[in-house]
């Protein structure tokens, strides 16, 4: 049972109760991601993401998963792995929140999962769909990569973090809001970290997507 806790990011993440505030302002794993924005008739139908994972949590989640002694890893070996990773996301909505304007946007189950390993690095794939697709001329989309509880860092690639999909209407572009920083960024921040006030579960979300870079994707109107 530890083997898998401790091979999924969610299950580190499940052990916060435990850990101090002070502990929770300090990110344990880091995650750097890229993003598609996949289309179907013009319309945003899912996001689809691969989520790159740092060095050390690599060399834990992967122990013991060469099963043929080969040295590599293959997606047979690693599917279980991929399971327990989306499988402990559920809970936390895959550290992915969307909204379009104001209101907010519901994602059905993931599809299409899988890691893989190169370089001696942990990359996980994975779609979100959306459980309604998007059309071009509603509000701006937003889409926050993030962890409320501050315990995993994630942070967008240096080049071509987000990137619209085949069939992406030609009037539409994609780029990073970026967060709030400065004194007031760090207290408003701090007072997260606060036990009762992070229980207010949505209200962090909202609040804690002014820390990361969002992604915006807009479309002109005709």
């Amino acid at each position: 049972m530890l083997r898998h806790i401790n091979s999924a990011i969610l299950g580190a993440s499940l052990a916060l109760a435990a850990l101090t505030n002070a502990a929770l302002a300090h990110p344990h794993v880091w995650v750097t991601y890229a993003a598609v924005i996949a289309y179907d008739k013009e319309a945003v139908i899912a996001i689809d993401h691969v989520w790159t994972f740092d060095e050390m949590y690599t060399a834990m989640a992967i122990e013991g998963l060469d099963k043929n002694n080969d040295g590599k890893y293959d997606r047979d070996e690693l599917a279980e792995l991929a399971q327990t990773n989306i499988d402990g996301l559920k809970d936390f909505d895959y550290f992915t929140f969307a909204k379009a304007g104001k209101d907010d946007l519901k994602f059905n189950a993931p599809q299409d999962y899988w890691l893989e390993y190169t370089g001696g690095i942990l990359k996980l794939r994975f779609r979100t769909p959306l459980a309604q697709p998007l059309p071009a001329t509603a509000p701006a989309l937003s889409v926050s990569i993030f962890d409320p509880s501050f315990f995993i860092a994630f942070d967008p690639e240096k080049k071509d973090a987000v990137t619209l999909g085949a069939g992406a209407p030609k009037s539409c572009t994609a780029g990073f809001l970026e967060p709030k920083t400065g004194a007031d960024a760090d207290a408003l921040k701090a007072q997260l970290l606060n036990d009762s006030f992070a229980k207010q579960l949505g209200q962090t979300m909202n609040i804690g997507s002014e820390f990361t870079k969002t992604i915006r994707v807009s479309c002109a109107k005709s």
